[in-house]
C-alpha cells in the first residue's frame, strides 16, 4: 500500500513531467462598433390619456335627471355622465309624509323609471345610475318646485327672516344591481327680504322650477345669512355623498381626476 502525504501528488506530477491544466480565459463579448454621427435618442415617457365619455375605460355613468344644475355639479366633480335619462314621476306628496320620506320615495321612483329605460339600451345596460330629489321644508310643511309666480311669491314670503331645511335624497344603482341611498339635510336661514326684493326676484324668473322658489347659486344667494351643512345639497346634488357612494362601489373617481390633471398639464 502506498501512502501519500499532503503535497506528494504535486511532487509526483512534477517528476513525471505532468503539467496542471489551467482553464482557458473567457472570451470577451464583442462590442458593437459605434456608428459615427448617430446617437440613439432616449425613449419618451408615454402619457396616460384621459378616458372619454362612452369609452370602455370605465363603467358607464347615467344621470336620471334633466336638471342642468345636477349635471353641472357632477361635471364640477370631474364626472361627466355618459347619458341623461330623466323620467317623469308623480311628485305629489301623500298626507302625513315627512320630508325625508318624500325625497327617498321620489328619488327611488326616478331611479326605477330610468332603469327601465337603460335596460333597453345594450350600451347602458351595465351602468352606474344616479337619481336625486330635493325639497325645502319649513317645519313639517314641504315646499316643492314653484311653477307659478304666485306660488314662488308665497314661498319666499314664508321663508324670509326665518330658517328652513333642504333635503336631498340620492339613489344609486350599480352595474351589479345593488341599490345605495343617502339623505342629506342642510339648514338655511334667510334675512328679512322686502316685498320689493321679492318682486324683483320674481321678475328675474330664476325661481321657476326650483324647490322652495329660489336658486341659492344665483341671485337668491344674497338672501342667505346662514348655512349649516352641504351647499351643493341646496343646489340639488350633495357632491360629497354622491362621490363617496360611487367610489365605494368601485367607480374610478380618483383615476378620472388623475387623468384629467395629466391632460390639463399637457
Amino acid at each position: 500500500m502506498i501512502s501519500l502525504k499532503v503535497g506528494s501528488l504535486t511532487g509526483l506530477s512534477s517528476k513525471l513531467g505532468l503539467k496542471r491544466s489551467t482553464p482557458a480565459p473567457a472570451e470577451a463579448e464583442p462590442v458593437a462598433a459605434a456608428v459615427p454621427g448617430k446617437v440613439k435618442a432616449p425613449k419618451r415617457p408615454t402619457r396616460r390619456r384621459a378616458p372619454k365619455p362612452g369609452s370602455s375605460f370605465r363603467p358607464k355613468l347615467v344621470l336620471a335627471s334633466a336638471s342642468p344644475r345636477r349635471l353641472q355639479l357632477l361635471e364640477q366633480a370631474g364626472l361627466t355622465p355618459d347619458a341623461l335619462r330623466p323620467s317623469s314621476v308623480d311628485e305629489s306628496v301623500s298626507k302625513g309624509e315627512v320630508p325625508r320620506q318624500i325625497v327617498r320615495r321620489l328619488a327611488k321612483a326616478k331611479a326605477e323609471a330610468a332603469l327601465k329605460l337603460v335596460k333597453n339600451e345594450p350600451e347602458l345596460a351595465k351602468c352606474f345610475l344616479i337619481a336625486a330629489d330635493t325639497v325645502v321644508a319649513v317645519g313639517r310643511r314641504v315646499l316643492g318646485k314653484a311653477e307659478l309666480e304666485n306660488e314662488a311669491a308665497d314661498m319666499l314670503r314664508l321663508l324670509r327672516g326665518r330658517a328652513h331645511r333642504v333635503y336631498t335624497a340620492v339613489t344609486m344603482v350599480t352595474p351589479e344591481g345593488r341599490w345605495r341611498e343617502r339623505v342629506v339635510e342642510t339648514r338655511v336661514r334667510f334675512r328679512n327680504i322686502t316685498d320689493q326684493e321679492i318682486g324683483a326676484y320674481l321678475a328675474s324668473g330664476e325661481w321657476r322650477g326650483k324647490a322652495g322658489g329660489y336658486a341659492i347659486q344665483g341671485i337668491a344667494g344674497a338672501f342667505v345669512i346662514k348655512l349649516v351643512g352641504s351647499y351643493t345639497n341646496v343646489v340639488g346634488l350633495p357632491l360629497t355623498e354622491t362621490v363617496s357612494m360611487l367610489a365605494g362601489e368601485g367607480y374610478p373617481v380618483a383615476l378620472l381626476w388623475l387623468a384629467k390633471a395629466e391632460v390639463d398639464a399637457a
